[in-house]
């Protein structure tokens, strides 16, 4: 895994090349991206950081998701997804896509939610709380789940697994 903001374009496309070459996978991730492409009145917009990112030759790229830390507009991101992934993409501002795109060669890169997703915060959350209470997680822990459970039903799926 490299981050692009801090190893740039010439360390990523050096490690892209090395990777390649030895038949490693790239994971391309983009730590403080929101201080480059979160700004309403200055920065830079996603959609060129993901034409950037594409370039770089990773294989995994770190998009980010329509929910969580990494919340972004739906259309906007499904958009980002077909540019990353795509060989032709057709212009579409509804979904970022400001001008039609044709990667002709150039591989694509499988973006991935690395980080914006979290599959269950909550059962951890109650057992902090819990601790936190003076409980005993080692004796309790599954009573402490239970309780939980009955206010969050993202925590019954994750049980029922």
């Amino acid at each position: 895994m490299l981050d692009y903001l801090t190893g740039e374009f010439t360390a990523n496309t050096s490690l892209s090349h090395y990777c390649r070459d030895n038949g490693l996978l790239l994971h391309i991730h983009h730590a403080m991206h929101a201080v480059i492409d979160r700004q309403k009145n200055h920065g830079i917009h996603f959609c060129v950081l993901a034409k950037a990112l594409r370039m770089l030759g990773g294989d995994h790229i770190h998009l980010g998701t329509v929910v969580g830390k990494l919340e972004g507009e739906r259309d906007i991101t499904l958009g980002f997804v077909d540019l990353l992934r795509d060989d032709f993409i057709e212009k579409d501002q509804s979904r970022g896509i400001y001008f039609t795109q044709d990667w002709v060669f150039l591989p694509g890169a499988l973006p991935v939610a690395s980080g914006g997703a979290v599959a269950n915060r909550v059962a951890p959350e109650a057992c902090v709380q819990a601790r936190n209470e003076g409980r005993d997680l080692a004796h309790e822990g599954n009573e402490i789940i239970r309780e939980a459970s009955k206010w969050s039903a993202e925590l019954v799926a994750a049980c029922e697994v």
